[in-house]
């Protein structure tokens, strides 16, 4: 029988970088008690995001944090939104270049990861924000 699970956690990074957040997706897995389905995380902001990546070599982080500062420039003649200081288009940017929303299969009551692969929060943001992340499971 099909059924379907709904909750959401609240991350806070201290700064910009990825934040490692399979953990509490996996203790939402399991206690939704959905062996086979569908898990579907959904990030509801517009400054940070969410990507699979490499959990074995913390340099991989690193190297992937250097290489969006680099990417999307921080100088504020470039932008005319800095309602928010010079740090937030910069981050809309990265955000417009990765995803909000990531959709995993649930094979055995996980999150079906490879063996080198975990779920992150990229917070893009210079300041520490509380970040929110919808999460639901559907299956059997």
């Amino acid at each position: 029988m099909l059924s379907q699970h709904s909750d959401s956690v609240i991350i806070v990074p201290s700064g910009p970088g990825l934040t490692d957040i399979t953990k509490s997706v996996e203790t939402f897995v399991s206690s939704a008690k959905i062996a086979d389905g569908l898990l579907t995380l959904f990030l509801r902001h517009t400054s940070a995001s969410l990507l699979i990546q490499e959990n074995a070599d913390r340099a991989v982080l690193h190297d992937l944090e250097n290489f969006f500062s680099r990417l999307v420039s921080r100088d504020v003649n470039l932008y005319l939104h800095q309602t928010e200081g010079p740090d937030d288009m910069p981050a809309h940017i990265r955000t417009a270049l990765t995803q909000s929303s990531l959709s995993i299969p649930v094979k055995g009551g996980v999150p079906a990861l490879g063996i080198w692969q975990s779920i992150y929060l990229f917070e893009h943001r210079d300041a520490p924000h509380q970040r929110e992340i919808m999460m639901h499971v559907t299956g059997e």
